[in-house]
């Protein structure tokens, strides 16, 4: 079998799926070319897990000011490049296309007639799960952003549908936490608008990571560019996580134990039903503006959260792909087989 894994580069989170389950498919030596889209190509980092691999355009979304921009969105976007990508992507080498919301080898593949299996957050919006403001534009936007005939969503509880839990990029134990230490990272808010709001908290230390930081140290806040490891080894030590409310994140904070505020992006349906979600699942805080009182409320408490242990779903995942039974009494027992296996410490 030879997959061709098609990855939406906008955000870090897909990313972080990513390379999860490019673990998972070296390891059963499957035959997978990576393609991205989303961003330049001089902006993705640490990408030595997926070898050689193709970079496109694809689309992305715009936000200003921790809000998603609907006109930057529309015009920032090359779409006649977008449909000549999807035109000439030469698929004929694959058997299996799969898309993490990324849209050129989710279309291609759909107009040429392959097995497309869309895998993500976005496909868990299928079933009933929290949604805040029911947008019929995101709907849609969601469905056919990235279409397949086989939708594989994810969600931090099943909802009672073939949901499976979160792909968790974490490969490291918490040994310890700093009291003190909290990880920031609203890469869609005004950088200048963070950091002068969480300076008027010197009793923690901050670290706060966004791409287009440059590294540097002021009082209680360490301002640092993205990266994985830097950012990976600040996560396992801090005690709480300040960010906005994307799925990825948030489901490697709970699988850590690490307490979470999030402040979904304004405007993005999906962001907002995360936050949702987490604060009726009892796993998180939500924050709908950067407003200090609430911030410092919120540090001082004392709410925890236990860690959640996952199994390793992208390896599942890719044995279910291997054996090419992609039917939705299949997708239910992996859903139900998986789910049987995440614990909550106590």
């Amino acid at each position: 079998m030879k997959i061709l894994y098609g990855v939406q580069g906008t955000g870090n989170g897909h990313l972080s799926r990513a390379r999860a389950m490019a673990r998972a498919f070296a390891a059963k030596n499957l035959d997978v070319d990576y393609f991205f889209s989303g961003r330049p190509a001089d902006r993705f980092f640490d990408m030595q897990v997926f070898g050689s691999f193709r970079v496109c355009d694809g689309l992305t979304f715009a936000s200003s000011n921790g809000s998603l921009s609907y006109l930057k969105t529309v015009f920032g976007n090359n779409y006649w490049r977008l449909l000549r990508d999807v035109w000439t992507l030469d698929l004929s080498d694959y058997d299996l296309v799969l898309t993490d919301f990324e849209p050129i080898t989710a279309w291609a593949g759909w107009l040429r007639g392959k097995t497309v299996v869309s895998m993500g957050h976005q496909p868990a919006f299928d079933y009933p799960v929290p949604v805040a403001g029911n947008d019929l534009r995101s709907r849609f936007v969601m469905r056919v952003f990235a279409p397949g005939s086989v939708r594989l969503g994810m969600h931090w509880d099943s909802f009672k549908a073939p949901i499976l839990p979160p792909i968790v990029n974490v490969d490291h134990e918490v040994t310890s936490s700093d009291a003190r230490k909290v990880v920031v990272y609203l890469p869609f808010e005004n950088q200048l608008d963070v950091q002068a709001l969480l300076a008027q908290i010197p009793e923690y230390d901050f670290y706060i990571y966004a791409p287009d930081n440059t590294a540097a140290r002021r009082a209680n806040l360490h301002i640092l560019p993205t990266s994985l490891k830097g950012f990976q080894s600040d996560l396992s030590s801090c005690a709480a996580v300040i960010c906005n409310a994307g799925f990825e994140l948030s489901s490697e904070c709970l699988a850590l134990g690490k307490r979470l505020l999030v402040k979904p992006l304004s405007r993005q349906m999906e962001q907002s039903s995360n936050a949702l979600a987490l604060r009726q699942l009892g796993y998180g805080s939500v924050l709908e503006t950067l407003a200090l009182d609430q911030v410092r409320r919120w540090l001082h408490s004392s709410a925890t959260i236990p860690p959640i242990r996952y199994p390793d779903v992208a390896g599942e995942i890719v044995q279910w792909l291997s054996q090419g039974d992609l039917q939705k009494t299949s997708q239910q027992a992996l859903s139900d087989r998986l789910w049987e296996r995440v614990s909550i410490e106590s």
